[in-house]
């Protein structure tokens, strides 16, 4: 969260009612006109308008801009903000902290937007993963699993202008999976743009509730990794890609054990030649 230097007892009452509306929802403030706050607010535009001023700034678009400046926090500036630890166990990602991004995860998680995303695994012809960034573990992990069930999926590796390699072999019948934490890479913002021309679908996963880029996919799902200028864990986001991975092989349950109990006699039939 970020910690707002406001005197409010110089405040109006209309004013706290601002105040108390940016504290509370201020990455969908970052998205907003002044008439969008003035009507969640319930105040006049004007009054929002004279906001800005009463709280150091020209108008709304200097506040966002201070405020992105403010939330773009280097990793450096993440592991200073750690709080040096008491425990025995020297764990600085607590079990509470690591419950909480878990719980918000799943408190956003709903059934039928689960199902939907599942539907869109098991009907697409191919899908194809861009991961890039601390996200590309995660990537990764869910190709593995779930190429386990037969399932033609590869991460797109090519960034920058060589990404057109990749697009030009896009059908409809394809499922585009892009991570996008914090924000939306230019790669996701070319490839959303070519779904709209080729009309394959998209799953987007995020840690942002709101944002102007969450609607530009087929669909979305949330995972928590805490606040913005705190550590940024993949507790939670492995716990949905993981999820994803075991609801699928449950789609078609016998199928999938078939092909797994396959890759045991495999490991078993070479294990002198391959020791794992």
């Amino acid at each position: 969260m970020i910690d707002f230097d406001w005197n409010e007892h110089t405040f109006t009452e209309s004013q706290v009612k601002i105040a108390n509306y940016i504290q509370k929802h201020i990455q969908h403030v970052l998205i907003s006109t002044e008439q969008e706050i003035a009507r969640e607010v319930g105040v006049s535009i004007a009054t929002v308008s004279r906001f800005w001023r009463v709280i150091g700034f020209q108008n709304l678009k200097s506040f966002k801009t201070a405020i992105r400046h403010e939330l773009e926090v280097s990793p450096a500036g993440k592991i200073k903000k750690v709080k040096i630890t008491d425990s025995a166990s020297n764990l600085y990602l607590t079990m509470e902290k690591s419950i909480g991004l878990l719980q918000e995860t799943i408190d956003h998680l709903e059934s039928d937007q689960f199902k939907q995303a599942i539907s869109l695994l098991r009907r697409a012809r191919r899908i194809r993963v861009l991961a890039l960034g601390p996200s590309k573990g995660l990537g990764e992990l869910l190709v593995y699993r779930m190429t386990r069930f037969g399932m033609d999926i590869q991460l797109i590796r090519n960034q920058g202008n060589e990404l057109f390699e990749d697009m030009i072999h896009l059908k409809r019948e394809d499922l585009l999976i892009i991570f996008a934490f914090t924000r939306l890479l230019p790669e996701a913002k070319v490839l959303l743009s070519y779904q709209r021309e080729i009309h394959y679908h998209s799953l987007l996963i995020t840690d942002q509730l709101i944002a102007d880029f969450t609607s530009l996919a087929t669909m979305t799902l949330f995972a928590s990794r805490g606040d913005a200028n705190e550590f940024h864990s993949m507790i939670a986001p492995t716990l949905l890609v993981e999820n994803l991975v075991l609801a699928l092989g449950m789609e078609n349950k016998q199928d999938n054990i078939k092909k797994l109990e396959h890759l045991s006699d495999l490991r078993k039939k070479y294990e002198k030649e391959l020791p794992r």
